[in-house]
């Protein structure tokens, strides 16, 4: 059976190297996501705060 490049590549570098950069993807994907989600919250807190006051005017 033929393998790619890819994953002779992978089969030869060592299971802790492989390990670590698993955990940075993995990390560096929930700081992107937090991040997100703080805009969002954000966002729908300003958009919140601005009825609230319109509301308050009427």
């Amino acid at each position: 059976m033929k393998t790619s490049r890819h994953t002779r590549t992978a089969d030869k570098t060592p299971r802790i190297r492989r390990g670590r950069r698993w955990i940075a993807r993995r990390c560096t994907a929930l700081i992107y996501n937090a991040l997100r989600g703080a805009a969002y919250a954000t966002g729908t807190g300003i958009v919140g705060l601005a009825f609230y006051l319109i509301q308050q005017q009427m």
